[in-house]
């Protein structure tokens, strides 16, 4: 049974499915349509254009088809599609598309925490997991199973591969490839997402050739064309081929490994770290800095 508050706003050609709940203060608009077994919490707003499928949680505050945040933006806008099993918790703002004919494009089985923030005709796959204040900018293609720290901000275009992993408060430019982690601190890669891989029914075969993929990719200085040459060559099967059709569509670069850092020793000399007026000098200590 569809409950819908009193206190609620739903415009009568809203299509409204069976067993949805639609709490005080919601604000539904004409050509919507929300599938059964969703709830809207309070205070949610669902723009017109806007599709959702079934088994949908809107939290507190969620805005769903917005006006697109760009300078040059005029109506007639596009739609946001909604997929199955999606939570989206509070104040998230997911906003539609630039162009009429355009489409945000959202799958199944995703998770936004508050304050998470999808751009006019991102893509987002299936199963991914996006931690508070997550910014996507407009046009961000999301696959799979990837999951996204808190505060991280991805620009426009950039795309984010299947089980990629990206550390909290990132800075994400370029491309990052499936399977991938990025260290929060320098928005740069540090390696697979062994963890994600494993979770993920990968077998030992298919990490070692993930590995030996990684290290054409980022450890033997290679030439562009000739890393591509090498995964032809070599990884025409498997996860890794899902890596080499992801290196052959990038347009924007993908995303570099970080260097590594080399920790700088200081001596400290005896009496340096003593108090003012001892008479016994302090130990000979050895520092790591950076």
């Amino acid at each position: 049974m569809t409950t819908v508050s009193p206190f609620a706003c739903v415009h009568p050609d809203a299509q409204i499915g069976t067993n949805v709940e639609i709490a005080p203060f919601c604000l539904i608009e004409a050509d919507v349509s929300i599938g059964n077994n969703s709830k809207c919490a309070s205070h949610v707003v669902i723009k017109s254009g806007v599709r959702i499928g079934e088994n949908n949680y809107f939290g507190e505050g969620t805005v769903v088809g917005g006006a697109p945040q760009h300078v040059s933006a005029l109506p007639p806008f596009g739609q946001v599609k909604i997929g199955d099993g999606n939570v989206f918790r509070e104040h998230v703002t997911i906003h539609c598309s630039l162009k009429e004919a355009g489409m945000t494009l959202i799958g199944d089985e995703n998770y936004f925490m508050a304050g998470a923030h999808v751009g006019h005709d991102c893509t987002i796959g299936n199963n991914n997991i996006f931690v508070n204040d997550v910014l996507l900018g407009g046009h961000v293609i999301i696959y799979h199973r990837a999951m996204i720290g808190g505060g991280s901000a991805i620009h426009q275009n950039c795309r984010i591969g299947s089980l990629a992993m990206i550390g909290g408060q990132a800075r994400v430019v370029q491309d990052v490839p499936p399977f991938m982690t990025v260290d929060g601190l320098t928005g740069k890669i540090v390696g697979l997402n062994l963890i994600g891989l494993r979770r993920n029914g990968r077998t030992s075969e298919e990490m070692k050739m993930l590995k030996n993929a990684y290290f054409t990719l980022y450890r033997n200085n290679l030439a562009w064309k000739e890393i591509l040459q090498a995964f032809q060559d070599n990884y025409s099967t498997g996860p890794a081929a899902e890596l080499m059709q992801f290196l052959l569509s990038t347009k924007r670069g993908i995303v570099r490994e970080r260097a590594a850092g080399r920790a700088q020793l200081r001596i400290v000399e005896s009496g340096e770290n003593s108090n003012a007026g001892e008479t016994d000098a302090a130990p000979i200590m050895i520092r790591a800095i950076g």
